[in-house]
């Protein structure tokens, strides 16, 4: 590994911010207040919850919505060396349950208005912060656990994975580096503090000591209000299901952003040179990691040309690996190769939560990390994603990477949000299915063609075993935090099917779709 850095603590970074910047804020649409108030709050928070009994190791279940209450619960609670452990506030009261079961906290924190889904003896932030004496950061180490976030689980139970102070503590300054982040910067995100990258902008403007400029609930009239109002320089929108919309914004264009310099987005080739365009003025890189890597393995830098910005995610952080390898082998793939996804280094978890037997699975001896994503690493270094290997269609025998369909399809005007999932199929298996979300200007066109139209579309360029047999255009998504939840759409075609009597795909040839 490279890039070998001192680790800090979170507290030390915090106490580093309000050193360099005093000044510097925690920005959501409705509240906001400098980081040397956040600090003192967290400290008074800290004691509450030390009052209530939280140690060092305990879990603290955080059951709040985006915005101070939950920076100020993050920090307290990192600060006693518990696991401040976010949940999604828009989840169902049977899933916090389970993720409840499992953190096993020793205290929840929830608002009034949340206490319902938290669960039975909640206490609210108000409670924490009433009458206690503010105390500092107990004496903690870098390899001390900071965090608990739990995986977004599109396919399965999400799993909770801890990572250490160090970590994030290495993957804040790195983006410090990667981004060119200075204290002067006005860092922004829709991404929600249960997700890692909320927490990633969290860390990353503590490290920078500048403005986190955070949108709260996510709607594209508050996001694009906010980046204009509040003078956003740099950018984490991360997903297009965020950023479209924000771009369709009548009010969003570069003349009403001129300080955006930065975009950090993820998505196929296609759909990342078309968001490019479409706001030339701030450069779009994009970026490659999860969870288990604190956010980010890989960042594209702004310096690479256009195609590359727009192609790979660019190459590992400091302190981080990554390895490209033969899911069946374990053979090291060449250049432009395709193979799974390994990384290990600085800012890899450190264990999943109650969970050694598949700790132990998805880390090897050596430290890799196996991610379950296929991937290609061009001569350069530079890496990008193809698919999870979980989300490769087998047509007929042919194997079809959903992204590479899903990437096709994005290039046409009509398309907005596109996803691929295989449906069931007597003759072949299983057939390729798009589910579309229209743009606004084309959800007056007649469907019927529109259909034939994307078929042909994807046929100028791609194998005929690879086109959409199935087309199904949406409004809504199933989602799982920022991403589409494909096993609901598989199941969702599959029952679409079967309600209709269909157990065949028509077959297509490229001479009827394309002439």
């Amino acid at each position: 590994m490279t890039g070998a850095r001192v680790l800090r603590t979170l507290p030390e970074l915090l106490d580093a911010a309000v050193v360099t910047s005093p000044e510097a804020e925690v920005v959501f649409p409705d509240e906001r207040t400098t980081w040397t108030a956040l600090r003192d709050r967290s400290r008074r928070v800290a004691a509450g919850l030390a009052a209530a009994g939280v140690s060092r190791g305990d879990r603290v279940l955080l059951v709040l919505p985006s915005g101070l209450d939950a920076v100020v619960g993050i920090v307290a609670a990192a600060s006693l060396g518990a696991l401040p452990t976010p949940l999604n506030p828009r989840g169902t009261v049977d899933e916090t349950a389970w993720l409840r079961a499992d953190a096993d906290p020793a205290v929840v924190v929830a608002t009034p208005e949340l206490a319902a889904l938290a669960g039975p003896g909640s206490v609210t932030p108000a409670d924490l912060e009433a009458g206690e004496e503010a105390i500092g950061p107990r004496d903690l180490s870098p390899d001390d656990p900071f965090v608990l976030l739990y995986t977004s689980g599109t396919t399965s139970r999400p799993r909770g994975c801890v990572h250490t102070h160090g970590a994030y503590a290495a993957l804040g300054e790195n983006l410090v580096d990667r981004l060119r982040l200075t204290p002067a910067d006005r860092f922004w995100t829709p991404l929600p503090l249960h997700h890692c990258g909320g927490i990633d902008l969290l860390v990353g403007s503590l490290a920078a000591a500048c403005t986190l400029v955070h949108v709260g609930a996510f709607t594209p009239d508050t996001a694009v209000r906010q980046l204009v109002a509040e003078r956003a320089t740099v950018a984490f929108p991360a997903f297009d299901t965020i950023w479209l919309p924000v771009l369709d914004h009548p009010d969003l264009r570069p003349d009403t952003v001129p300080a955006l310099r930065t975009v950090i987005n993820v998505g196929p080739a296609e759909r990342m040179a078309g968001m490019q365009e479409r706001l030339p003025s701030a450069v779009q890189i994009s970026c490659l990691g999860g969870t288990e890597s604190a956010g980010f393995c890989c960042v594209g830098s702004v310096d690479d040309p256009p195609g590359k910005r727009a192609g790979t995610s660019g190459v590992p952080l400091p302190g981080m690996e990554a390895r490209v390898a033969d899911p069946e082998t374990g053979r090291e793939c060449g250049p432009d190769e395709i193979g799974e996804f390994l990384h290990r280094g600085v800012s890899r978890m450190a264990y999943y939560h109650g969970d050694p037997a598949t700790t132990a699975e998805r880390i090897d001896d050596d430290g890799w990390f196996h991610t379950g994503d296929l991937v290609r690493r061009d001569a350069e270094g530079r890496l990008t994603f193809v698919s999870r290997l979980k989300d490769m269609l087998k047509v007929g025998g042919e194997n079809v990477a959903a992204a590479e369909v899903e990437g096709r399809l994005a290039t046409h005007p009509a398309v907005g949000v596109v996803a691929v999932v295989g449906a069931p199929d007597a003759r072949l298996g299983e057939v390729a299915a798009a589910f579309v979300e229209l743009t606004p200007v084309a959800r007056r066109l007649d469907h019927a063609a529109l259909v034939s139209e994307l078929q042909a579309h994807c046929a100028e360029v791609l194998a005929t075993f690879k086109v959409p047999r199935w087309v199904e255009f949406v409004e809504t998504w199933p989602m799982s935090g920022t991403k589409i939840q494909k096993g609901a759409l598989r199941e969702r075609i599959a029952a679409l099917l079967a309600d209709r009597g269909v157990v065949e795909a028509p077959r297509l040839s490229r001479r009827a779709l394309v002439g």
